[in-house]
């Protein structure tokens, strides 16, 4: 895995709320402005919580930035077939 892929596979650096500090959670990509990992916000949704719920969870992020991230790690995944 290389230091701005993460755990969910996705490739977070083209993202626009995305930023990668040396220092900052060992430069992993974290939500701009935050310490928070947008693989922490995804992998919420992914397991069934609404962008609302998440919200809730994650009060230094909009709705609309919370539905952006999930929108952005959605386009970046590979299809899964049955």
């Amino acid at each position: 895995m290389t230091g701005t892929e993460t755990d969910s596979g996705v490739d977070w650096t083209q993202c626009e709320l995305i930023e990668c500090v040396p220092g900052k959670e060992s430069g992993r990509p974290v939500v701009r402005g935050t310490r928070l990992m947008p693989d922490a916000i995804v992998g919420g949704y992914d397991l069934g919580e609404t962008s609302e719920e998440l919200c809730d969870g994650f009060l230094s992020l909009s709705l609309e930035q919370m539905k952006r991230l999930i929108e952005f790690a959605n386009s970046q995944r590979e299809p899964q077939y049955l």
